[in-house]
Formats: C-alpha cells, structure tokens, sequence
C-alpha cells in the first residue's frame, strides 16, 4: 500500500499542471480580461460623474480638459502601467512557468480587485465551505447508510415503499429550490423567523460560553447544511439500498445461513464490507460536489461568503490570481480526497491489493 501511496502522490504534480496548463491556455482566448475590467470600471464612474455634473448633456469642445481622464480614454502610458501590475507585459509562457514556481511554495500572489493575498483571500472563505462540505457529506452519509440497508433487508415492505415515495420525492426536488423553500419557512420569508439567514455566527459569538458558540454555529449551519444534503441523501440511499440488495442475493450469503450465522452476522461481516465498496467510491464526488459546485447556490441564497461564491465571482471579474488560486486548491484537495478514498477501500475489504496494480 505503501508504493501505491507513493505513486499516486507523484501523479499529483504533473495531473496539477495538466489543469493549470489547459485552463490557462483557455483564459488566452478569453474576451474581457482585468485590464478591459478596469477600462470598463473607470467609463462607468466617468459616465457617472458626467450625470451627476451634468457633463454629458453637451459634447466638449476641442480645447476643454476632463479632470476625469476615463471620460475621454486612457493614455497608453496608463494602460502600458496597468500591464505591468497584472503582468501581461512578459509572454504567457514566461507567466506560466512563473506561476507554477510561485505555487509549488503555495503563492498565489494578490488579488487584483481586493488589494488582499489570495491565500488570505482563501483561507477567509475556508470556514463557510468546510461547514457545507463537511457536514452536509457527513450528514448524507450517516443517514443514507442505515437507511439504504433497512430498506434493503426488507425489500418490497410498506417501509421500503414509503421511503422510496419520500427519497425520489427529495431528488426531484431541486436543491436551490429546497433551499428556497426553507429560507421562506423559516428564515423569515412568509412564515417563521426561526433560524438566521446570513453568516455562520451571530455578531455577538465571541462573548458567548463555550457551549453556547457550539449552539450558535449549529443554529446558523442548519438551513444550508439540511438543503445541501437533500440531493445526495437521496442518490446515496437508493445506491447503499440496491448495492446490499446485490451483494444479499449472492451465493455466498445464501452460504452464510446455510451454515446457521445470524442475520446480523451474515449483513455486517460479509455483506457491509463488499456492498460499501461501491458507496464509497462516490465519496470524492459527493464531497467534491457539495463542498464546491453546490456550495455556489447555496452559498448565494443564504448569504454566505464561501469558496464557491469567491470563484465564480472572480471568474466574473476576471481575477485571475483567484481564479487560478482556487483552482489549484480545489484541484489538490479532489486528488487527496480520491487517495484517502482508494485507502479506505483497503480499509473496509483488506482483501484489495493496490500494491500489484498499474496506476
């Protein structure tokens, strides 16, 4: 297990500079990058101030002066400045390769728009995403579970049945949807002012006691962590159930009672172990999933400012040291999270040797 470790580790860097290199190549030929952003920013507050002083109403004369150079264009000496603080004045090689100096010591240089690091930045936003990811994947997965195993012990039961109606129910629901619906219930839409609608503490959390912070981020992770669950408690239930009821209806199990083990005996010892296999290779993509594309919705909808929202948003506004600094972040913690995953398959059936298999 150890070599396969190794192994894998090594495949981190070059599956790294793969990502970083096709999505720098395609930033290339993307219109409207930080320097047309900050062109745009100076029209539009040029455009403002000729509103409020009345500027615009009357084209200026030849001879008139603007205190206010982005009414009229930039100089180029400007825009040659500008290139150099972005550093498009090197060649996009040259950027390349100094980028992926920089982030094998983990610097992703500063933001162009917030005058702020970018690990700062991410590290920021760290704690909101952790809260969704982490406990909506622990969430879904304490529940889907015991349940998908309940229901494939009895199969074709009123039980089996009932939950069948309310999980496909839950998965046609949308999760921005859902998330909506809680946020009126009991957020203080039409309904109930039960829960909080923004941030993951109250503004007075330092002055509370030990147990009444634990309370207080409870109290405030409730609503975006039971609307992120939703869509993966269904999906995750309906594959523990018909994973066990595949590994139930094999030869060896029917062995097992043969031999006079008991139900319990023959579900833990022998079923689990090969029926998880499958729940578990989908743990990277649930926790993945939740931790950054859901966390874009259900970050917006409840106000919380994430990793999901700092992306898009910097994809928006073409901050490219954020853009690339998430993604290299996002990138690395996938690839970690799909190694502890192939490690815990060794974990749950000791029977699985990586050791003789080609990477």
């Amino acid at each position: 297990m150890g070599a396969y470790v190794l192994r894998r580790l090594a495949l981190i860097v070059p599956t790294l500079f793969g990502i970083l290199l096709l999505n720098f190549v395609l930033v290339q030929f993307m219109p409207g990058g930080p320097i047309e952003q900050v062109i745009a920013r100076l029209d539009s507050d040029a455009s403002a101030t000729d509103r409020i002083t009345g500027g615009g109403s009357e084209a200026p004369s030849a001879g008139a002066s603007s205190e206010y150079r982005g009414a009229q264009g930039l100089p180029p000496e400007f825009i040659a400045e500008l290139e150099r603080q972005f550093g498009f004045d090197k060649p996009p090689v040259e950027r390349f390769l100094l980028m992926l100096g920089n982030y094998l010591t983990f610097d992703f240089g500063e933001s162009y728009f917030r005058s702020i690091s970018v690990v700062d930045l991410v590290i920021e936003k760290m704690p909101v995403s952790i809260s969704l990811g982490l406990w909506s994947t622990l969430l879904a997965y304490l529940i889907s579970i015991p349940l998908g195993i309940r229901k494939a012990v009895r199969d074709g039961t009123r039980f089996d049945t009932a939950t069948s109606g309310i999980i496909i129910v839950a998965y046609a629901i949308p999760g921005f949807l859902f998330a909506v619906l809680l946020l009126v219930l009991f957020a203080g839409g039409s309904y109930w002012q039960i829960f909080p609608l923004r941030g993951l503490t109250s503004d007075n959390w330092a002055e509370l006691s030990p147990g009444g912070k634990i309370l207080d981020y409870l109290w405030h992770i409730a609503l975006p962590v039971t609307a992120s669950t939703i869509a993966s408690f269904a999906t995750l239930t309906l594959l523990t159930k018909n994973s066990f009821l595949d590994e139930i209806r094999k030869q060896y199990v029917m062995t097992a009672r043969a031999k006079g083990l008991s139900e319990g005996r023959v579900l833990y010892g022998h079923v689990f172990r090969n029926a998880m296999l499958i729940v578990i290779a989908g743990f990277p993509a649930v926790f993945i999933g939740v931790f950054f594309g859901g966390s874009l919705i259900i970050e917006t909808i409840f106000s919380l400012d994430g990793l999901g929202r700092l992306a898009y948003e910097s994809a928006i506004q073409r901050d490219y040291p954020v853009v690339f600094g998430t993604l290299y972040v996002f990138g690395l913690l996938g690839l970690v999270v799909h190694l502890i995953s192939d490690m815990t398959y060794v974990w749950v059936d000791p029977r699985i040797d990586f050791e003789s298999r080609e990477v």
